[in-house]
């Protein structure tokens, strides 16, 4: 019995798996949103048939459950865990088969609605463009006036927004389109029908929006025509309006005003003509794009201001025609008295001109001044006889006035006053150019006259066996200045010859000749005794001036050295003093090559000798002073350098055998005592030679102390005893190890301790992969784009088969005690654990998702992610795993108890879903795709969807 019941078990296990197999099968042939709309229809067919025969197959695993619990009652415990075993593959694998059921005919039903819903959206849009080509194709009619053509304008712009608010669903007609074409691959929803949709909305667009445009050209040429009529009649009754006022009998003004308002009434009718032209030019325009009925009205109406603008010329020149007559008549006697007039006036200012010209005024006047009044009047002579041909032309122009009118007084009396302001004129310019020679002929004598004093004077000066410097140099600048004075007298030939005639210059050239002559003697005199003078002068004061600065310069410098006697506080301060000390030496030799130039000026002064050789031995015993002063702060500073040297080498050598000892110190006393012994005995042989270092270190600081500062002193005291205490700490140290390994030693021999180096393991990352894809999230942020996306994804993928393989395995293993179900169970916490982690790096892909190129893969990995998370946590949610179902099956009353605890599990979300229907049915559904908001009708949505398919 026991062994039927294992055979009918074993064979319902093999039916069932052999149906569920060919179920897979036939779902992965009809696995295919490719092809033509009737190939999909029949795969949704088939899908709807398969998940049709999910009922059978929840029958059949009943029957196993039942076969699989009659089983388990009357087998032994060895077999149990084969039963459970094979119940539990069959269940995945059911389950398995039942979720790919559902998949694969949710995924086939969502394409073919999504491609139903495009079919219709297709047709309503063709639609509507199959009627706007009805709309534009007929010419546009021509209208009868301009308010016509604005209702027809207006109408187009309607039409126009229409087409033009069509873009946006033409965009998600194409949209979709491209993502139904991505998923089906069929022809009729290709590129190339895209293309042909998209050119028809273009055509159609162009034909509206060049319609509109051709209706705005004719409008817009119609209002401005009707507005150049409008403004050129308003011209035309403005123009009438003051050629009547012109004309009329009761206007005061004058014939030359009239005139003038008539020629500018001329003028603007001229240019009316030219407005009209332009308005007959554009009139034929409008009439084009106008009815027969309208284009009458517009030739009528544009004559009309055609003869309006004639009768306006014709008066106008009838009415000029009758002022010139008049003006002619009374402008012949007004002409030639201006003239008249003119002439006087011009005259009157040519005069008025020369006698300010002569003006001489009050003041002095030098020798220029005068030459230039002389040619002034010389100048005014000669105007005046240009300006009598004038006043004979004047007393012509009056006798031929006198033919025109009697009445000539007022232009007699002004002809009159003319011709006697002439005569005042010509006599005033004969009289200054007399007293101008006079006074010349005086200026020219002067400085012959002066020589002749200055003369005399200069020959009492060089006579004197000692004069004074200032004196001759007065009389060198007095010089000078009649040198200047007879050169300009020289060079004024011409000047004298037409002032003083030729022969009386000719002899006054030669006096001035020999008044040169004589000047360059006394000169030369003077030049001579000024010379003379300078040389004593000069000697006295080179030698005061450079003698002061030299005195100055070497007190300072003796001052500058007593500064420097102090002793330093430190080597720094040695160095510079030395520095400065050197800087005085340069200055010193400065001093002397200076003290060289001046010596040269005392060759022949006593006085000035003595002087100078005072200051030289000053500077000689100064010099051999710095001298030795800067031998001796050499010697300081070179002492000083050794101390710091040798100093420093003892201390880095007892600061590293301290730190030895102290490493031998801290050291386990079992390891090599021999080797360190050995180490420490040749540390210990160098130390006569540092304490004879030590001692000589002391030498040196005593005798830099002996050549420094107190505080200096201080300090390289406290260096040498800092250096004493740490010798003698080391030579402790050193004594107490000696003793102490010595003692151990004939132990140390019989010991041999082998060291071992505890190395704790540590354990390697729990997620190889994840590590992995954090790295190469790191290189993305770096900065390596195109090829790490595709190597995250490739990782992740990996990470998640390496989790599910793991999931599987925790899964297959059989739990019958309660330690292997709580390190099962721990096994899942761990998994679930790292779902976090998974999740986070799965967003952090779907953020790079528009950098990898194939979306599907990433769909796909997707779904397999959502698969093992469900799955995962499925069997978190009950403890004791599917291992255990047969011992709470016999506490809980057998399959009853079973399949009332799996219906109680699933009432939640059986109502959920009672729910969500019943909210599904009270929702509005009018029949607008605009509107649509359910799963039926959801075109305007659904175009944007860019998830996976629903389930």
């Amino acid at each position: 019995m026991t062994q039927k019941l294992q055979d009918e078990f074993d064979s319902s296990v093999e039916n069932a798996e052999a149906w569920m197999k060919a179920i897979q099968e036939r779902l992965r042939i009809n696995d295919n949103t490719k092809g033509p709309r009737s190939a999909l229809e029949a795969r949704l067919r088939e899908t709807e048939k398969i998940r049709a025969l999910e009922p059978e197959g929840n029958l059949k695993m009943d029957l196993i459950l039942v076969k699989a619990d009659a089983a388990l009652h009357s087998i032994g415990e060895d077999k149990k865990h084969e039963v459970l075993s094979k119940l539990k593959d069959i269940k995945a694998l059911w389950e398995e088969t039942a979720i790919y059921m559902t998949h694969c005919h949710s995924r086939i039903e969502w394409v073919w609605l999504h491609w139903s819903e495009y079919l219709k959206a297709q047709d309503e849009f063709l639609a509507w463009i199959h009627h706007m080509k009805v709309i534009l194709e007929p010419d546009i009619e021509l209208q009868l006036g301009l308010k016509e053509k604005q209702w027809q304008l207006s109408h187009a712009q309607v039409l126009l927004n229409d087409v033009l608010n069509q873009s946006v669903l033409l965009e998600r007609l194409l949209e979709e389109a491209a993502s139904l074409f991505s998923r089906i691959g069929d022809p009729s929803v290709d590129e190339d029908v895209q293309k042909k949709i998209r050119m028809e909305y273009e055509g159609i667009r162009e034909e509206a929006q060049s319609r509109v445009k051709l209706l705005e050209k004719i409008t817009k040429e119609h209002e401005q025509y009707n507005a150049n009529v409008n403004q050129f009649q308003l011209w035309l009754n403005g123009v009438t309006q003051r050629l009547n006022c012109c004309i009329g009998e009761e206007t005061k003004s004058s014939v030359e005003d009239k005139l003038k308002t008539l020629k500018e009434i001329t003028k603007n009718i001229r240019s009316g003509g030219k407005k009209w032209k332009h308005l007959e030019n554009q009139c034929a325009e409008v009439i084009q794009n106008t009815s027969p009925l309208g284009a009458e009205r517009m030739k009528d109406e544009l004559e009309e201001l055609r003869k309006a603008l004639e009768m306006l010329k014709l008066l106008s020149s009838e009415e000029e025609e009758r002022l010139l007559k008049i003006q002619e008549s009374e402008s012949a006697y007004e002409l030639q008295a201006r003239q008249l007039e003119a002439d006087v006036q011009e005259l009157r200012k040519d005069l008025q001109r020369l006698e300010n010209y002569l003006d001489p005024g009050k003041e002095e006047k030098t020798e220029d001044e005068f030459v230039t009044l002389w040619r002034k009047c010389n100048a005014t002579r000669a105007a005046l006889a240009a300006e009598e041909s004038k006043v004979e032309r004047l007393k012509a122009q009056l006798k031929e006035l006198l033919r025109f009118s009697p009445d000539v007084q007022p232009h007699a009396d002004s002809v009159v006053s003319a011709i006697q302001q002439y005569e005042s004129v010509r006599g005033k310019t004969s009289k200054m150019s007399t007293d101008t020679e006079t006074q010349l002929r005086r200026l020219f004598q002067n400085p012959l006259q002066d020589f002749e004093q200055w003369k005399l004077s200069v020959q009492m000066l060089l006579e004197t066996p000692e004069p004074a410097l200032a004196h001759i140099e007065v009389a060198l600048a007095e010089s000078s200045q009649f040198k200047e004075k007879l050169m300009t007298l020289q060079l004024k030939k011409d000047l004298l010859s037409s002032i003083l005639g030729e022969e009386t210059a000719k002899t006054f050239l030669q006096e001035v000749a020999e008044a040169s002559k004589e000047r360059e003697i006394l000169h030369t005199g003077l030049l001579q005794s000024k010379s003379k003078l300078q040389n004593l002068i000069s000697q006295h004061k080179d030698f005061d001036d450079g003698f002061a600065p030299l005195q100055k310069k070497l007190s300072a410098i003796k001052a500058k050295l007593d500064l420097e006697k102090e002793p330093q506080p430190d080597l720094l301060g040695k160095k510079t003093q030395l520095q400065r000390l050197q800087m005085i030496q340069d200055d010193l030799a400065e001093l002397g090559i200076q003290m060289e130039a001046v010596e040269k000026l005392v060759q022949s002064n006593t006085t000035h000798r003595h002087e100078m050789n005072q200051l030289s031995s000053d500077s000689q015993a100064l010099k051999r002073s710095l001298e030795v002063m800067i031998k001796q702060r050499e010697e300081h500073v070179q002492k000083h350098w050794a101390y710091n040297d040798k100093l420093s080498d003892l201390q880095r050598w007892i600061t590293v055998t301290t730190e030895k000892f102290d490493s031998y110190q801290g050291a386990d006393e079992e390891q090599n005592t021999e080797g360190r012994l050995a180490d420490l005995e040749k540390w210990l042989a160098e130390f006569p030679d540092k304490e004879v270092q030590l001692h000589l270190v002391e030498a040196h600081g005593q005798l830099v102390m002996e050549n420094s500062s107190p505080e200096e002193t201080a300090h390289v005291q406290a260096e040498l005893d800092q250096l004493k205490e740490s010798w003698r700490s080391l030579k402790e140290k050193a004594a107490g190890l000696l003793k102490k390994w010595q003692l151990n030693r004939p132990v140390a021999d019989k010991k041999k301790n082998i060291a071992f180096v505890d190395s704790r393991w540590m354990p390697g990352p729990i997620f190889p992969h994840l590590d992995m894809y954090r790295n190469h999230k790191q290189e993305t942020i770096e900065g390596q784009h195109s090829s790490s996306h595709l190597k995250l994804l490739h990782d992740f993928e990996e990470w998640l088969q390496g989790e599910n393989t793991q999931l599987t395995k925790i899964l297959a293993v059989t739990s019958s005690s309660p330690e292997e179900i709580k390190a099962r169970q721990s096994k899942l916490q761990e998994l679930q654990s790292r779902v976090p982690d998974g999740q986070s790096l799965f967003e952090d892909l779907l953020d790079l998702q528009p950098f990898i190129e194939n979306s599907e893969d990433l769909e796909d990995l997707r779904y397999r992610w959502m698969l093992y998370k469900s799955k995962l946590k499925e069997y978190m949610s009950s403890p004791v795993g599917d291992s255990t179902q047969f011992t709470v099956a016999k506490r809980s009353g057998g399959v009853c108890s079973f399949l009332r605890r799996v219906c109680w599990a699933a009432l939640p979300f059986q109502l959920l879903l009672l729910l969500l229907l019943l909210l599904a049915f009270l929702l509005p559904l009018p029949y607008s795709c605009t509107r649509a908001n359910n799963f039926a009708r959801s075109f305007n949505l659904m175009l944007r969807y860019e998830g996976p398919p629903p389930t």
